[in-house]
């Protein structure tokens, strides 16, 4: 057996391993193993009751897989520009992430969205004998080589989208040779940067284009349908003091935030009585609506809960519903965005698009998208309550000559859709 069998023969133990792993971790209560596990397993059966319908039935569709959330709203703008200009292409959307699927489970311009089955070299085989797809389409790090190595035998061409590769990645590692191999199943590699074309190249992979992010695409979608909302419009209002003169309050909108982030906007809510807080907590459970209670000493009022009457008497609106955030940050004009003192960033762009600068913590170097906005000049990055309090001074005070390099960023990075649907659809 050569040594590229024996990695991928190893490759498949550890994954029948990690999904024995996952039902266990399901039998014993974890929510998300418990949706994987489950989802996984009925995969083939929910693909194959679904190629039956007379929607799907012998149609060759067009399969384009993603991870989770963010990679579906990469994959996002090409879907629909796609259904737009042929609608009566057949679309089969999978996911591999439980929250990626259980959000956008009922997405309606696709034909299905189900779960990825588990990636055996079994599994593959039987989902491409259920489904026969005419193309398929992987977004940005879905690499899985039991599906690239059957879609290459079967002669499916592949390709690979928003891709982002560095260095230090496995397929660059002087053990990593059968994992670079991986990637020449793929017809053609769209890639974000010329970090990455240079990188695919230097190791012998010719068929690779700069496209850009697509997400580009989608955040200025986004920012385009936005939705008005009167109770964050009428929080934002000038107001007057108690002697009738006007307050010519700041507006931050703070995005996905988390305890250590809502710590420092805390304090210079506290410090800087000129200011207006909309904040958008990643988590909106009782348990840490209450701790912003507490922090705030109760000197707030939830959007579910707000009124013409006591949005007046307050300096912080706290959003304790989803999927409203992109359209918020039109009300501001400085953005900060949470988690960047816990495993990441947040999605910068939705704020950049609408021409404001943004401000985020240290945990941001493997965000490509919040280095270009650092190097436009229209984002900041900080350490500690000093460095924030400085920032924030100057991006409030500067935040229309700011705004605009960020949404100039933005605008620049579009472009990615229009390329990759013109090659692969001739649209």
């Amino acid at each position: 057996m050569s040594k590229k069998s024996c990695n991928f023969a190893g490759y498949l133990i550890i994954m029948k391993f990690l999904y024995w792993l996952i039902g266990l971790a399901g039998a014993l209560g974890h929510r998300k193993a418990k949706l994987l596990y489950r989802g996984q397993k009925g995969a083939l059966k929910a693909l194959s009751e679904a190629m039956q319908t007379a929607r799907l039935k012998d149609s060759n569709p067009i399969w384009i897989h993603v991870a989770s959330v963010g990679e579906f709203e990469q994959a996002r703008p090409i879907i629909e520009r796609l259904r737009e200009a042929k609608p009566d292409q057949r679309i089969i959307l999978t996911f591999f992430s439980p929250s990626g699927y259980e959000l956008r489970k009922n997405y309606d311009k696709v034909d299905f969205v189900g779960y990825l089955p588990c990636p055996t070299r079994s599994n593959a085989k039987k989902m491409m004998s259920i489904i026969k797809p005419s193309m398929a389409l992987f977004v940005k790090y879905e690499f899985w080589p039991a599906y690239l190595r059957r879609l290459k035998k079967n002669k499916i061409p592949t390709y690979s989208i928003s891709a982002i590769f560095r260095p230090g990645q496995r397929f660059f590692k002087p053990w990593g040779k059968g994992q670079l191999a991986l990637l020449k199943c793929f017809k053609h590699i769209y890639v974000q940067d010329e970090v990455s074309r240079d990188l695919l190249l230097k190791h012998g992979l010719k068929d690779v284009t700069i496209a850009g992010d697509t997400r580009f695409d989608r955040v200025s979608q986004i920012a385009a349908q936005a939705k008005t909302l009167p109770i964050v419009a009428h929080f934002v209002e000038p107001r007057s003091n108690e002697d009738g003169m006007p307050i010519n309050y700041r507006v931050i909108i703070a995005g996905s935030t988390w305890p250590a982030d809502e710590l420092f906007l805390t304090r210079y809510l506290q410090e800087h009585d000129d200011v207006l807080l909309v904040m958008a907590p990643h988590e909106i459970h009782e348990g840490h609506l209450h701790r912003i209670m507490h922090i705030f000493k109760g000197r707030y009022v939830r959007f579910t809960e707000a009124n013409s009457d006591n949005i007046k008497h307050v300096r912080l609106l706290v959003i304790d519903t989803i999927g409203m955030l992109s359209s918020i940050y039109r009300y501001g004009q400085v953005a900060y965005i949470g988690g960047g003192f816990g495993a990441g960033i947040h999605n910068t762009l939705e704020a950049a698009v609408y021409g404001m600068p943004v401000l985020f913590g240290p945990n941001h170097t493997h965000f490509r998208e919040a280095l270009g906005l650092l190097k436009s000049g229209g984002a900041f990055t900080f350490r500690n309550y000093d460095e924030f309090a400085a920032q924030m001074d100057k991006a409030l005070a500067e935040y229309e000559q700011l705004g605009k390099l960020a949404g100039d960023f933005v605008k620049t990075g579009t472009g990615a859709t229009k390329l990759i649907c013109s090659e692969l659809f001739n649209i």
